[in-house]
């Protein structure tokens, strides 16, 4: 018999930054490694990925990272990792893989550390092992993971929704998920994102009829904003451009090499002849494809807005087409272009995502899931907390123990001994890694109050220049401003905060020594209190003292 752990690092009361630890023993298996898209709070942050000292401190037991699917959310913080664990082994499908490897190629990362797994084919782990099992998600090959263990099966299945339409890549075997519950299931740990949903996510996951109805309604250019990685919904807007006259260029490297790729493996099925180069961007009748960026969601197409793009000016004409869902916390700047658009003058449609919803398992295919694998457990993951405990309501809802559904936070432990549930009340450390551009673990908390500081109240300089020997003042003191005031409006202000300085200066020189300590925090505090009197604003203030 064996000791297990199951605790999440990033994912749980979160929507992205997946990243769930199951320990048999002394082997460690990390099932997903995702980023979460920074909002718009996060000022000058691109986004963030889980804490992974854990991992660090743990390196040599770890047996592998296991993605379920080539989505960032699940795999966007595997760069990031493999920069302070170089050796760890990760382990994908093909798909899966290729839309890594991209990744790796861009930033020149060797993918010496990727394994291929085939759906169905276990991988013994001395006395576990993990049986990869496919399930049907926006993107090909999204598979789910069974780690068996002595005491029975951990099943961890990552995003999926239930739809016998969905064929080849897309296909759940739904007979192998009904095997794995037959043969026993200790935990299951099931997605919650849409929990509160009733009924089955399809068939209101399909986009064909409305993208149907936009490509014969709209004459002129349309430009399709859509996230990369949705091969599904990619391959329903090429199905209804099959049935127009009308051609396709693809916006981007990336996102080219990406959808090429994909119609040479046959996970697109398209003609490569209708698909043009940027010299036919201009034309009425295309489609341009657009694809947010991996860092920042909606980037390409605020470009095109702004008039930055080098190929795409925005005209009166097109139609602009929003396929992809506005993430919590970026409704501001969402809403922000989405006004920008209608002013240019272009038509702009939102495909609302309350009637096309994403694919993820709403509550019956939730239901269903249980029922087939039977779990002695359940663990509701991936979502806010209150996605959780929709989840949770509906494990309880099918006959479940209130004392089997396990409903915890980021960090968290739900520990087994011998198969039976003990409560430890172990607690790992959790926190956010916050991603500056290229840079990591640079940014934190205050770093993101100064920014906010700097955006709300702008910024105060006073500077001041000092006789080295004499220590009198030989300049100033002179106050620059930036996002503050408008200074010619208001040079009474600032005079008397030159005033307040000079005072300030004055009080901490000596004949042979200069308090800059003194000065400086004498002149935050005063000339900080005046400011925030006569305009109600905290600007930062910053203090320069020259000795020549």
């Amino acid at each position: 018999m064996s000791k297990i752990k199951i605790f999440s690092l990033g994912g749980l009361n979160d929507i992205g930054k997946n990243m769930y630890i199951i320990e048999v023993d002394n082997d460690i298996f990390v099932f997903d490694a995702g980023l979460k898209y920074a909002d718009d709070k996060m000022l000058g942050i691109d986004y963030i990925i889980p804490n992974y000292d854990y991992l660090k401190e743990n390196a040599d037991r770890i047996v592998g990272i296991f993605i379920t699917h080539g989505h960032d959310q699940q795999m966007g913080a595997i760069l990031d990792i493999l920069d302070d664990l170089p050796n760890i082994k990760i382990y994908g499908t093909e798909f899966t893989l290729a839309t890594l490897k991209d990744e790796f190629v861009e930033y020149n990362v060797d993918d010496k550390n990727l394994i291929k797994i085939m759906p169905h084919t276990k991988i013994k782990f001395g006395e576990n092992s993990i049986f990869p099992i496919s399930l049907t998600h926006s993107v090909p090959d999204a598979v789910g993971y069974v780690l068996n263990t002595k005491d029975g099966a951990i099943v961890y299945t990552g995003n999926f929704v239930f739809d016998p339409t969905m064929m080849g890549p897309y296909k759940t075997d739904i007979g192998k998920l009904a095997y794995i519950g037959k043969k026993g299931v200790l935990c299951l740990m099931s997605e919650s994102l849409y929990a509160d949903k009733k009924g089955y996510t399809s068939p209101q996951h399909r986009t064909n009829l409305i993208i149907n109805e936009i490509l014969n309604r709209n004459e002129g250019r349309i430009l399709f904003n859509i996230f990369q990685a949705q091969i599904y919904r990619i391959q329903e807007l090429f199905n209804e451009i099959e049935k127009t006259d009308r051609n396709v260029v693809i916006m981007g490297k990336r996102l080219q090499s990406s959808i090429m790729r994909a119609i040479d493996s046959n996970y697109i099925k398209f003609d490569k002849k209708r698909i043009g180069n940027i010299h036919h961007i201009n034309e009425e009748n295309i489609v341009v494809i657009i694809s947010d960026e991996r860092e920042k969601p909606f980037s390409n197409m605020k470009r095109i807005i702004k008039g930055y793009d080098k190929f795409v000016k925005l005209l009166e004409t097109d139609t602009v087409v929003f396929a992809t869902q506005v993430y919590d916390g970026m409704e501001k700047s969402a809403t922000a272009m989405f006004d920008d658009i209608a002013k240019m003058g272009a038509n702009l449609i939102i495909i609302p995502t309350t009637k096309y919803l994403s694919l993820h398992a709403s509550s019956e295919d939730l239901m269903l899931m249980i029922d087939l694998m039977k779990p002695k457990y359940y663990f509701p993951v991936i979502g806010e907390y209150r996605h959780q405990v929709a989840n949770a309501k509906l494990a309880k809802q099918i006959g479940m123990a209130e004392d089997n559904v396990l409903l915890k936070l980021n960090g968290q432990v739900v520990t087994f001994m011998d198969g039976k549930l003990v409560d430890t009340n172990e607690q790992i450390k959790v926190d956010d890694i916050l991603i500056d551009g290229k840079s990591v673990g640079d940014i934190g908390e205050l770093v993101i109050k100064d920014r906010e500081a700097l955006s709300e109240n702008g910024i105060v300089v006073v500077t001041v220049t000092i006789d080295k020997k004499t220590k009198k003042i030989l300049a100033g003191p002179e106050i620059l401003t930036r996002g503050f005031i408008y200074v010619k409006e208001n040079i009474d202000l600032i005079k008397e905060a030159k005033k307040i300085s000079l005072e300030v200066i004055n009080e901490n020189l000596k004949p042979n020594y200069v308090d800059f300590n003194k000065i400086k925090s004498g002149i935050r505090d005063k000339v900080g209190k005046y400011l925030y009197h006569e305009t109600e604003c905290k600007p930062m203030i910053l203090l320069v003292v020259q000795e020549v």
